[in-house]
């Protein structure tokens, strides 16, 4: 999807000015971009069993980064924390789940558990994309949730017949206002019931290579297990960092660069525990030694850290000290492991 291109002409850097409140942002991020397929109106329900490593791989592509998201305690317990103290953006974010459901015929409440598989691909030596496709798994059925697409399209959309699934393509071309807090272009946005209670969401080429995956999928066990490693966990993530990937990313200075490079895998999951947001990281290393270098760079840019949230403006100054605060570092074999954890009230002041 196009929303989802990294360029060198847009750098996304893993160290600068705002290392302070990178965890947080990152976050933030997921949050958001679960928004896209998983946010509605934020009353309670049952939530579902945890999932497994082989529940992750159902249906999902070869890929090189993997996020599991439990959608159900995101909108009863975590979402509802983090907004209870803002009830206009709680209501905005309302609204604006039905005003995607009315152009897309996908009413996200019905999810129990959406799963990203993203591929990075590189077209030109200085660009990476992300390739990016949602699994939703839930108590609704696919294939009248994809007619429903058809109704709400307005004419405005093809159907592609692919290993006898139909794929409803819809044309969007637009920006998408997803719920008051992120502004995405979408060009085309293909859904498919490829079981009685699955649906696969993204591009025509995302969705076909789910449907040539199959129940068994063909994403990585490893990373499969990455993900789920924490039972508990509201959104949890495994993804390799290929030489190729970080080519392209500005990392900073050279001792940083050269830390980062050793990096092989990322892991880690966001919780939500009474009123705290949880956050783990976890950065896997091609030697111990890489990992022990690596750990002494984040502990120096964390006491960097401290002086540069004296200049952050409230409430961004309060979030990022406590995160500050609660950071924790450790370094076992060739990981290193960060921690932190904050008010989950607080998080608001970073979700537009």
């Amino acid at each position: 999807m196009e929303w989802l291109a990294l360029t060198k002409h847009r750098k996304v850097p893993l160290v600068n000015k705002k290392i302070v409140a990178s965890s947080l942002t990152l976050a933030s991020l997921i949050i958001t971009l679960v928004f896209v397929f998983s946010s509605g109106s934020l009353a309670h329900a049952p939530a579902p069993k945890a999932a497994t490593a082989a529940d992750a791989l159902s249906y999902l592509p070869a890929s090189d980064g993997i996020a599991l998201v439990d959608v159900r305690r995101l909108l009863t317990q975590t979402l509802p924390r983090i907004l209870a103290q803002d009830p206009a953006k709680l209501a905005q974010a309302n609204d604006e789940v039905e005003k995607f459901k009315a152009r897309t015929g996908i009413d996200p409440r019905s999810f129990d558990r959406v799963v990203l598989g993203t591929r990075y691909v590189y077209p030109t030596p200085n660009v990476t994309k992300l390739e990016t496709v949602a699994i939703a798994h839930g108590t609704f059925d696919a294939k009248a949730l994809a007619a429903a697409g058809r109704i709400a399209a307005n004419g405005k959309y093809r159907e592609e017949k692919y290993q006898g699934a139909t794929i409803i393509v819809l044309s969007i071309n637009d920006q998408m206002k997803l719920f008051g807090f992120w502004n995405m272009k979408v060009s085309e946005l293909a859904v498919c019931g490829i079981d009685s209670n699955t649906l696969a969401i993204g591009d025509l080429g995302t969705v076909r290579a789910a449907i040539d995956a199959g129940k068994k999928g063909r994403a990585s066990a490893d990373l499969a297990t990455l993900a789920t490693r924490d039972p508990n966990a509201v959104i949890g993530f495994g993804a390799n960092v290929p030489n190729a990937l970080l080519a392209n990313l500005n990392v900073g200075n050279d001792t940083v660069a050269k830390d980062a490079k050793s990096i092989r895998q990322i892991y880690g999951s966001l919780g939500s525990i009474e009123n705290d947001v949880s956050l783990l990281l976890v950065a896997r290393t091609d030697t111990a030694d890489a990992a022990k270098n690596l750990g002494e760079t984040v502990e120096g840019l964390k006491q960097l850290g401290g002086f540069l949230v004296t200049r952050m403006p409230p409430p961004r100054k309060a979030l990022a000290q406590s995160a500050l605060d609660n950071l924790k570092i450790t370094t076992r074999g060739n990981e290193v492991e960060i921690r932190t954890r904050v008010d989950a009230a607080n998080l608001a002041s970073v979700i537009k």
